[in-house]
């Protein structure tokens, strides 16, 4: 069954690269992108998962991130001199045959960093593994595509497979709401900035088997976006890539690295970091990055007639005093009857807030409680 949906698999990507796109083909090329995201949600789903150990990792600490790359670009390397982990290194692919965790704490926060076996080609359709590998980056917090100066050009092979799989790297979800009626055919209700045509969202919602319902799409979304939204499985995670084994390269191999990542990267929004796990360079900026990229913020407890405490409560950016509340513990937010904080995100020190009150980085919160 895995050949036969593999082949019609290229016989879509085929017709896609052949049909021009423009107003009239918009609806068919819509339908082709529909129907091949669904053969390989389909063709993920068929291979029967591994009975080897190593996949069926538990998240731990305040993230979770995965470090995805082709083999033997020194992901192993990477996460001994980041956490407490110890992977086994060789200079010879496939050394890692199953997901190795470790545990980075940097700020206060417990970062669960996994070595992953080396992604392959085909992976988003199975290969090698490719469904337990794909499984444990889609439950991942932050993904870090590790790369060598020598493989650049596997930057566009790796970012396939995942978006293949289903995730969406550095992007918003969709600003799109579907409401699915029993009657009363599609209506459509998009702003002026939307160039698909209704021809082309019917036929989506059609593909998906949606004839009634109202949708409603606030910005200039592609065929691709709404497809995502249809699907309802894709996954959005932010992601960094690093180059590694910059020790090898001079002042100017340097550079010229530089020109070409500007080139390939930044137009697809990726930043990315020049790193030598071997040698240590740029790992405590790596550091710093990872921390950045999970948006974190750290707020720090004062109970009542004691010092504020010296560790802080890991929340992500936005987090309210509920959030706290539940991170600490349940009846704290049951039992709850306001906070005095301190910080950024009052306008005096000690100023009461209720529990929908955003915290900053830097606060410091008592908590009162029944």
């Amino acid at each position: 069954m895995a050949s036969t949906i593999e082949e019609k698999i290229k016989k879509l990507e085929e017709e896609l690269r052949k049909t021009p796109y423009n107003k009239a083909t918009q609806h068919h090329i819509g339908r082709l992108k529909a129907k091949l995201a669904k053969l390989r949600d389909l063709a993920l789903e068929k291979k029967k998962s591994s009975s080897l150990k190593g996949f069926a990792v538990k998240k731990q600490g305040d993230a979770t991130v995965a470090l995805v790359g082709f083999p033997s670009v020194g992901k192993s390397t990477l996460l001994n001199k980041l956490t407490n982990a110890e992977s086994k290194v060789a200079e010879y692919e496939f050394t890692t045959l199953e997901v190795i965790p470790g545990m980075l704490t940097y700020k206060g926060a417990k970062i669960q960093i996994l070595d992953i076996p080396g992604l392959i080609e085909g992976a988003s359709i199975g290969k090698g593994r490719g469904k337990e590998v794909i499984s444990v980056i889609r439950n991942s917090d932050l993904i870090l595509i590790m790369l060598d100066f020598n493989s650049i050009k596997d930057f566009e092979k790796i970012t396939t497979e995942l978006y293949n799989s289903g995730i969406r790297l550095n992007k918003e979800k969709p600003n799109v709401k579907l409401k699915k009626t029993a009657s009363g055919g599609i209506n459509i209700f998009k702003s002026n900035k939307c160039s698909l045509s209704e021809e082309t969202i019917k036929a989506l919602l059609n593909e998906y088997g949606i004839y009634s319902g109202d949708i409603t799409i606030m910005d200039d979304i592609t065929i691709d976006d709404l497809i995502d939204v249809l699907a309802k499985n894709r996954v959005y995670i932010p992601a960094l890539v690093l180059i590694n084994k910059i020790d090898m390269l001079d002042e100017k191999e340097i550079n010229e690295l530089r020109l070409e990542l500007d080139k390939i990267l930044k137009p697809k929004n990726f930043e990315y970091l020049l790193i030598s796990a071997e040698k240590d360079i740029n790992l405590s900026l790596l550091k710093e990055k990872i921390f950045q990229k999970l948006n974190f913020i750290r707020v720090y407890l004062k109970p009542r007639n004691k010092p504020v405490s010296k560790d802080p409560v890991i929340l992500k950016k936005g987090s309210t005093i509920a959030d706290l509340c539940r991170k600490i513990h349940s009846s704290f937010e049951k039992n709850f009857l306001y906070a005095k904080v301190y910080g950024s995100s009052v306008k005096f020190p000690g100023q009461k807030k209720g529990l929908d009150h955003k915290l900053e980085d830097g606060d410091v919160v008592t908590i009162f409680t029944r």
